[in-house]
């Protein structure tokens, strides 16, 4: 009797978590269609985490954690590409190459994406309060302030760099800006009404 009762409650559960998993599906398609990127923000978000974000915080905390992985993941590749002497400074070409001005923008853009997460993870207050507004506002400034590395990358790269390197470079920060900005507007949503 007793394993009977086990396997009814584990075939509840079952059927408990498959009925929220389209209701999640749901949110987060619902959400994405407000992005600028809609079906970036779907395929970066609905594979997140266990369980799926639920809220519009949830929803925009995992955008931000997307966004900081592929800028981590972007900056790493313009490191590789443009070879070990951008990273150290070594020579005077590595010294100002538009290539080593991309590597330190999406570093930066990493910390203002590292930081918004933090602060969005954190008590941001009674919905509506001052100390709401005032938490939320930061993580949209940071997430502003990343969106702009990633564009100061993007710019700075159509002087003094190859086509080739320009192309690769490109491509992956592109990526970055489209989620970064998707997270943003998440972000904005997080704070709508209030």
């Amino acid at each position: 009797a007793a394993l009977v009762l086990a396997l009814a409650a584990a075939a509840a559960a079952s059927a408990s978590n498959s009925k929220g998993a389209p209701a999640a599906t749901d949110f987060i398609r619902k959400s994405c269609r407000e992005t600028q990127y809609p079906s970036v923000c779907m395929q970066s978000l609905s594979s997140y985490g266990k369980p799926p974000p639920r809220s519009p915080q949830e929803l925009a905390r995992a955008a931000l954690s997307v966004s900081a992985d592929r800028a981590r993941s972007a900056s790493a590749y313009v490191g590789r590409i443009c070879g070990p002497g951008l990273r150290s400074g070594s020579g005077a070409k590595a010294k100002s190459s538009p290539a080593r001005d991309c590597l330190e923008n999406m570093a930066d853009s990493v910390g203002h994406l590292r930081d918004a997460a933090k602060e969005l993870d954190g008590s941001l207050g009674r919905a509506g309060s001052p100390a709401f507004r005032w938490h939320l506002s930061n993580v949209q400034t940071w997430c502003s302030a990343a969106l702009t590395d990633e564009n100061t990358c993007l710019d700075g790269l159509s002087r003094g760099v190859d086509a080739g390197t320009r192309a690769a470079i490109r491509s992956k920060v592109v990526e970055v800006a489209q989620v970064t900005s998707n997270a943003l507007a998440l972000v904005n949503k997080v704070g709508s009404g209030h």
